[in-house]
């Protein structure tokens, strides 16, 4: 009897075909209209920021900094997320152009400087794994949030994670108007600290997440752009 149940459960994984996607495992729900939608429903927006070499500034300006700082946080009544990617540089573009003025430089001189350059800039960089930063500032909303709904219609809004959002059109635009509000308020902050500040659009954040799920191959394998994207239906 033992042996005829093991036969009867080998024959059922043999027969099993694994059809998860990747895609179930991920936070993400979906990306448009340059907001990205988790599961839950919740809704982010995400800032590239630029930095301020804060050890070049006078003992004035560091103290008028972290002033204007103070300042930012204080006006906001929601939580942000400030994230630092670490990430080797990438030249790649840098060298192709120098090999094309390589090849089409006609004084010889010129040509061979050119090329030992651009091999001297390639080994400094395989070398010394020089490395390049990017700052992003997170701005999320939740149904949750919005106290001008009662708890009850909030809480309503969540037992459908994801699908709500996608479904219907006016709450999802309900949402990103209110998130468009909380993207202002901090993009305003950011630059009166002398910030420059970019919002991503939906192109800008599939390659962000993109770098991020994928850091081992991102450089080897580009992703395309968004009109030629197959994406698999869920």
């Amino acid at each position: 009897m033992a042996d005829k149940v093991e036969t009867m459960h080998s024959t059922q994984l043999a027969g099993h075909k694994p059809n998860a996607s990747t895609q179930q495992y991920l936070d993400i729900a979906e990306i448009r209209d340059n907001v990205v939608i988790l599961k839950d429903g919740t809704l982010r927006s995400v800032i590239l920021v630029s930095s301020i070499n804060f050890a070049l500034k006078s003992e004035d300006e560091q103290t008028a900094l972290i002033s204007s700082y103070v300042s930012f946080l204080n006006s906001l009544d929601f939580p942000i997320q400030v994230v630092i990617q670490s990430r080797k540089l990438n030249i790649d573009a840098y060298l192709e152009r120098l090999r094309e003025a390589e090849k089409i430089q006609r004084n010889e001189l010129l040509r061979n400087q050119i090329g030992d350059y651009r091999q001297f800039v390639k080994e400094l960089i395989e070398l010394g794994q020089i490395m390049s930063k990017r700052f992003f500032v997170v701005v999320p909303f939740s149904p949750l949030s919005n106290k001008a709904k009662s708890f009850w219609q909030r809480m309503g809004e969540v037992i459908s994670p994801g699908k709500a959002v996608r479904a219907k059109e006016a709450q999802f635009q309900d949402r990103k108007k209110a998130l468009e509000l909380r993207l202002s308020l901090v993009l305003g902050g950011l630059q009166g600290m002398g910030l420059q500040v970019t919002q991503l659009d939906t192109q800008g954040l599939v390659e962000l997440y993109y770098t991020v799920y994928n850091p081992d191959i991102f450089l080897t394998e580009k992703l395309v752009a968004m009109d030629q994207l197959q994406v698999e239906a869920s």
